[in-house]
């Protein structure tokens, strides 16, 4: 798969990233669920509730692309979480990775995530899917069309999709930057960020 066709806006990555297969460290699973996320306030998309939103840093350099890479950051420092870099190269965007069916591997993932979890449940959450698959922060930034490399994408075909709000962020929270796949028990449940203001007052 050529870097060029993530070379495109966030939401149109993002439903583009829905069926794609993700295959990581002995496992393969289906993305059923993502997040979009633009940049900076003089970008093409500007996102306050984006990490690149007030420029970039050593720490989110790789959200300016390539288009096709690996971005990885810790939720509340605890849980991993992994977005595939979009847009052009150069523009900040990328696709947060939410929800992921496991089609192989599943006696891995139970090592990783413990038998007593559900299946459905296996890799639901950002933080769960990372888990569930073995992605680490050391893979930040690596190429993920690489037929090599430790952590793979191959894009699937077009699934249908439903969009809504984001989970959990406090601005920019009414903007229906999530996609999913309907009637998947995968797919994770909406919560709104109680820093959030009003339904219907942010963008």
């Amino acid at each position: 798969m050529s870097a060029g066709r993530l070379a495109i806006e966030p939401v149109a990555a993002a439903r583009l990233l829905l069926g794609a297969t993700l295959r990581c460290r002995g496992v393969a699973a289906t993305i059923v669920e993502v997040e979009a996320y633009g940049g900076v306030p003089d970008g093409p998309w500007p996102d306050p509730a984006a990490h690149s939103y007030r420029g970039p840093t050593p720490r989110n350099a790789v959200m300016f692309g390539p288009p096709g890479r690996l971005y990885t950051y810790r939720s509340y420092g605890m849980h991993v979480c992994a977005n595939v870099v979009c847009g052009p190269d150069g523009t900040a965007a990328a696709v947060l990775l939410r929800a992921a069916v496991v089609d192989a591997g599943e006696s891995l993932v139970r090592v990783r995530r413990g038998d007593a979890v559900p299946r459905a449940a296996l890799a639901r959450g950002p933080g769960n899917l990372c888990a569930a698959l073995g992605i680490a922060m050391a893979d930040n930034g690596i190429d993920l069309l690489d037929p090599s490399g430790p952590v793979r994408l191959e894009l699937g075909g077009k699934l249908p999709d439903q969009s809504g709000p984001r989970v959990g962020v406090s601005r920019a929270a009414d903007r229906p930057w999530r996609l999913w796949v309907p009637a998947r028990p995968e797919v994770s449940a909406y919560r709104r960020s109680p820093r959030a203001p009003a339904p219907g007052a942010s963008d």
